[in-house]
Protein backbone atom coordinates (compact mmCIF):
# COMPACT_ATOMS: atom_id res chain seq x y z
CA UNK A 1 0.00 0.00 0.00
CA UNK A 2 1.39 3.36 -1.04
CA UNK A 3 2.07 6.12 1.84
CA UNK A 4 -0.27 8.36 2.61
CA UNK A 5 0.06 11.25 0.48
CA UNK A 6 -1.07 14.41 2.71
CA UNK A 7 1.12 15.70 5.39
CA UNK A 8 0.80 16.13 9.00
CA UNK A 9 -0.40 19.00 10.21
CA UNK A 10 0.40 21.81 13.42
CA UNK A 11 -1.54 23.89 15.80
CA UNK A 12 0.23 25.78 18.57
CA UNK A 13 -0.46 22.73 21.17
CA UNK A 14 -1.04 19.68 18.93
CA UNK A 15 0.57 17.70 16.10
CA UNK A 16 -1.54 15.73 13.67
CA UNK A 17 -0.08 12.74 12.05
CA UNK A 18 -1.28 10.76 9.34
CA UNK A 19 -2.71 7.92 11.10
CA UNK A 20 -0.47 4.96 10.33
CA UNK A 21 -0.80 0.86 12.01
CA UNK A 22 1.50 1.55 14.65
CA UNK A 23 -1.60 3.70 15.94
CA UNK A 24 -3.16 0.96 16.60
CA UNK A 25 -2.15 -0.50 20.44
CA UNK A 26 -2.54 3.46 21.31
CA UNK A 27 -6.16 3.49 20.22
CA UNK A 28 -6.89 0.41 21.66
CA UNK A 29 -6.20 1.53 25.05
CA UNK A 30 -7.92 4.64 24.79
CA UNK A 31 -10.75 4.22 22.34
CA UNK A 32 -13.00 1.75 23.55
CA UNK A 33 -14.53 4.06 26.44
CA UNK A 34 -18.13 4.75 26.64
CA UNK A 35 -17.65 8.55 26.77
CA UNK A 36 -15.73 8.74 23.50
CA UNK A 37 -18.03 5.70 21.73
CA UNK A 38 -21.90 6.69 22.60
CA UNK A 39 -22.59 9.33 19.76
CA UNK A 40 -21.07 7.70 17.14
CA UNK A 41 -22.81 5.45 14.07
CA UNK A 42 -23.74 2.04 15.21
CA UNK A 43 -21.16 1.17 12.45
CA UNK A 44 -18.16 1.01 15.30
CA UNK A 45 -18.15 -2.14 17.26
CA UNK A 46 -19.67 -2.74 20.95
CA UNK A 47 -18.20 -4.07 22.85
CA UNK A 48 -15.11 -3.21 21.14
CA UNK A 49 -12.86 -6.29 20.39
CA UNK A 50 -9.02 -6.68 21.66
CA UNK A 51 -7.88 -6.20 17.58
CA UNK A 52 -10.61 -3.97 16.41
CA UNK A 53 -8.46 -0.86 16.49
CA UNK A 54 -5.92 -2.60 14.27
CA UNK A 55 -8.62 -3.99 12.03
CA UNK A 56 -10.15 -0.44 11.76
CA UNK A 57 -6.59 1.29 10.38
CA UNK A 58 -5.98 -1.90 8.33
CA UNK A 59 -9.10 -2.54 6.60
CA UNK A 60 -10.91 0.70 6.58
CA UNK A 61 -8.92 3.94 7.17
CA UNK A 62 -5.57 3.05 5.36
CA UNK A 63 -7.24 1.58 1.91
CA UNK A 64 -9.76 4.85 2.19
CA UNK A 65 -5.92 7.30 2.73
CA UNK A 66 -4.80 5.41 -0.32
CA UNK A 67 -7.50 5.95 -2.38
CA UNK A 68 -7.87 9.48 -1.72
CA UNK A 69 -11.31 10.02 0.10
CA UNK A 70 -10.38 9.79 3.45
CA UNK A 71 -7.96 11.75 5.66
CA UNK A 72 -7.30 10.51 9.09
CA UNK A 73 -4.74 11.86 11.47
CA UNK A 74 -3.88 10.54 14.83
CA UNK A 75 -3.64 14.04 17.52
CA UNK A 76 -1.00 14.33 19.70
CA UNK A 77 0.62 17.79 21.87
CA UNK A 78 3.30 19.25 19.91
CA UNK A 79 5.55 18.40 23.52
CA UNK A 80 5.11 14.74 23.67
CA UNK A 81 3.91 13.69 20.04
CA UNK A 82 5.12 9.55 21.15
CA UNK A 83 1.46 10.21 23.16
CA UNK A 84 -1.23 9.88 20.86
CA UNK A 85 -4.98 11.75 22.45
CA UNK A 86 -7.62 11.20 19.82
CA UNK A 87 -8.37 10.99 16.30
CA UNK A 88 -9.68 13.61 13.14
CA UNK A 89 -11.11 12.51 10.21
CA UNK A 90 -12.09 13.79 6.70
CA UNK A 91 -13.86 11.75 4.44
CA UNK A 92 -15.01 12.72 0.82
CA UNK A 93 -16.14 9.18 -0.68
CA UNK A 94 -18.30 10.05 -4.05
CA UNK A 95 -19.42 5.75 -3.75
CA UNK A 96 -20.71 5.96 -0.15
CA UNK A 97 -24.68 5.52 -0.49
CA UNK A 98 -25.38 8.13 1.52
CA UNK A 99 -22.61 10.47 2.80
CA UNK A 100 -23.71 12.10 5.27
CA UNK A 101 -20.70 13.72 7.12
CA UNK A 102 -17.27 15.15 5.83
CA UNK A 103 -15.24 15.39 9.56
CA UNK A 104 -15.15 13.27 12.78
CA UNK A 105 -13.19 13.46 15.62
CA UNK A 106 -13.16 11.55 18.63
CA UNK A 107 -10.47 12.88 21.52
CA UNK A 108 -9.76 11.14 25.14
CA UNK A 109 -11.10 12.35 28.36
CA UNK A 110 -8.63 13.58 30.07
CA UNK A 111 -7.42 15.87 27.26
CA UNK A 112 -10.90 17.16 26.13
CA UNK A 113 -12.45 20.75 27.52
CA UNK A 114 -8.96 22.54 26.99
CA UNK A 115 -9.96 23.66 23.62
CA UNK A 116 -7.93 21.18 21.93
CA UNK A 117 -10.04 19.79 19.44
CA UNK A 118 -11.02 23.54 18.64
CA UNK A 119 -7.28 23.45 16.80
CA UNK A 120 -7.68 20.23 15.61
CA UNK A 121 -11.09 21.45 13.23
CA UNK A 122 -8.88 24.46 12.45
CA UNK A 123 -6.28 22.98 10.91
CA UNK A 124 -8.60 19.99 8.88
CA UNK A 125 -11.21 22.46 7.83
CA UNK A 126 -8.10 24.58 6.52
CA UNK A 127 -7.14 21.49 4.77
CA UNK A 128 -10.34 20.64 3.20
CA UNK A 129 -10.64 24.23 2.03
CA UNK A 130 -7.37 25.26 0.91
CA UNK A 131 -5.67 22.32 0.16
CA UNK A 132 -8.34 20.05 -1.18
CA UNK A 133 -10.53 22.91 -2.45
CA UNK A 134 -13.65 21.45 -1.40
CA UNK A 135 -16.60 23.99 -1.60
CA UNK A 136 -18.55 22.88 1.40
CA UNK A 137 -17.90 20.10 4.22
CA UNK A 138 -20.78 19.13 6.64
CA UNK A 139 -20.92 17.08 9.90
CA UNK A 140 -24.35 15.30 12.01
CA UNK A 141 -24.17 15.17 14.93
CA UNK A 142 -26.20 14.22 18.54
CA UNK A 143 -27.93 16.55 19.88
CA UNK A 144 -26.73 15.76 23.13
CA UNK A 145 -23.17 15.54 21.98
CA UNK A 146 -23.29 18.73 23.53
CA UNK A 147 -18.90 19.38 23.20
CA UNK A 148 -18.81 18.71 19.31
CA UNK A 149 -22.21 20.42 19.03
CA UNK A 150 -20.50 23.46 20.73
CA UNK A 151 -17.23 22.87 18.31
CA UNK A 152 -19.61 23.61 15.35
CA UNK A 153 -21.14 26.47 16.59
CA UNK A 154 -17.84 28.12 17.72
CA UNK A 155 -16.49 27.57 14.51
CA UNK A 156 -18.90 29.28 12.24
CA UNK A 157 -21.20 26.15 11.09
CA UNK A 158 -24.61 26.72 10.07
CA UNK A 159 -27.53 23.95 11.13
CA UNK A 160 -29.17 23.07 8.95
CA UNK A 161 -31.79 20.94 9.87
CA UNK A 162 -32.80 17.76 12.56
CA UNK A 163 -33.79 14.42 12.51
CA UNK A 164 -33.21 11.15 14.26
CA UNK A 165 -30.65 8.76 13.37
CA UNK A 166 -28.64 5.47 15.43
CA UNK A 167 -25.93 5.94 17.70
CA UNK A 168 -24.03 3.59 19.69
CA UNK A 169 -26.43 4.80 22.46
CA UNK A 170 -29.48 3.69 20.57
CA UNK A 171 -31.97 3.94 18.15
CA UNK A 172 -33.89 6.87 16.85
CA UNK A 173 -32.15 9.69 18.61
CA UNK A 174 -32.87 13.34 18.03
CA UNK A 175 -29.88 14.67 15.59
CA UNK A 176 -28.33 18.18 13.63
CA UNK A 177 -26.71 18.82 10.19
CA UNK A 178 -23.91 21.47 10.36
CA UNK A 179 -22.71 22.76 7.20
CA UNK A 180 -20.27 25.41 6.42
CA UNK A 181 -19.05 26.76 2.96
CA UNK A 182 -15.44 27.52 1.73
CA UNK A 183 -16.14 31.36 1.64
CA UNK A 184 -18.37 31.41 5.32
CA UNK A 185 -14.58 29.56 6.44
CA UNK A 186 -12.60 32.17 4.87
CA UNK A 187 -15.24 34.66 6.58
CA UNK A 188 -14.73 33.26 9.92
CA UNK A 189 -10.78 32.83 9.94
CA UNK A 190 -10.71 36.55 8.74
CA UNK A 191 -12.82 37.57 11.74
CA UNK A 192 -10.88 35.10 13.82
CA UNK A 193 -7.37 36.05 13.06
CA UNK A 194 -4.94 37.03 16.07
CA UNK A 195 -4.79 40.60 16.58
Amino acid sequence: MPATPFPALFTPRLRLEPLALADAPAIQVLFPQWEIVRFLAPRVPWPYGPDDAEKFIRDVALPAMARGVAWHWSIRPRSGPDALMGVISLMDDPSAAAPRENRGFWLAPQWQRQGLMTEAVEAVNDYWFLTLGRPVIRTEKAVDNAGSVAISRRMGMRLTGTHRRDFLCGRDIPAQKWEMTRAEWLAWKARNRPA
